[in-house]
């Protein structure tokens, strides 16, 4: 039913321009300061950008800002309806909550930090987990956008984590001893200032990688999607549709597979990645 509005949708917006569906499927994908409802576009406050130190702060209300509180907004509905302080079991919707924050907290905390260091970033991992979860999820709802398939967001979240590695490393082996801890012992002494500067251009390419991964899955599935329904525009033909909507369909629930797996990877990586600045294995 879903792809069936959303194919509705394409029709009626790009109906006799399917020279220009390419162009549409990027419109609609992009971040802006409409959200698209049913018939009616909701137009977001926007600002004139701040001049702040010579950097340009732009505080306008875009569709993928809305996008992050409506998500943050289902989150804090979500743990607050499905926790019950009456029962000590969760029950229902509860008890998947909590086999997936155990699992978070056995399987990719504790087993990639540590059980001390595990524990003590179980909330930060769940957060992140959850999060992109929901915000993945969102963009598979005609009404929604994917904030995550936003550059900025997915660098937000790739920030969190790289602050913490920084932070969190200088605080457990000192700022000296963290720095010096990312060359390998053994090194001569001519060569370590080279091997430094590899191991830094290391540590953010890590981290863009780690932006650009979850950004660029999440964009790429919609491109396909729509590409997909965009095919019976292009023919012009009602014969095209029956492959046309049986390849979306397949897309679409390959998407909601990429959803869980883009988070579980991020949460992942960021617990190797923090866990390794506080553990140091050199």
């Amino acid at each position: 039913m879903i792809l069936l509005n959303v194919a509705t949708a394409v029709a009626d917006s790009v109906a006799g321009q399917s020279e220009n569906i390419g162009e549409w499927i990027q419109h609609h994908l992009q971040n802006s300061h409409e959200w698209h409802l049913p018939a009616y576009h909701l137009h977001l406050p926007h600002f004139e950008p701040l001049s702040v130190l010579g950097f340009e702060i732009n505080l306008s209300i875009t569709n993928h800002v809305v996008m992050i509180w409506i998500a943050s907004i289902i989150l804090l509905l979500m743990f607050k309806l499905s926790y019950n302080v009456k029962k000590k079991v969760p029950t229902g919707f509860g008890s998947l909550l909590e086999m997936l924050i155990i699992f978070i907290r056995d399987e990719i905390a504790i087993a990639n930090m540590g059980e001390k260091e595990g524990r003590r970033f179980t909330p930060l991992l769940i957060t992140f987990f959850f999060f992109i979860l929901v915000s993945n999820l969102m963009g598979l709802i005609p009404l929604f956008t994917t904030s995550t398939s936003n550059i900025n967001v997915t660098a937000a979240l790739a920030i969190i984590t790289l602050g913490s590695t920084q932070i969190f490393g200088i605080k457990e082996s000192g700022f000296w001893g963290y720095y010096k801890s990312l060359v390998p012992h053994g090194v001569p002494f001519w060569l370590w200032p080279l091997m430094f500067v590899i191991e830094i251009m290391g540590l953010i390419s890590k981290h863009v990688a780690l932006t650009i991964r979850l950004f660029a899955n999440m964009i790429a599935g919609h491109f396909v999607l729509f590409a997909f329904l965009g095919l019976i525009i292009i023919f012009k033909s009602y014969f095209i549709s029956p492959i046309s909507i049986g390849f979306a369909i397949f897309v679409y629930f390959l998407e909601l597979l990429v959803a869980f797996i883009q988070a579980y990877i991020f949460t992942l990586l960021s617990a190797l990645f923090i866990g390794m600045s506080v553990n140091p294995e050199h």
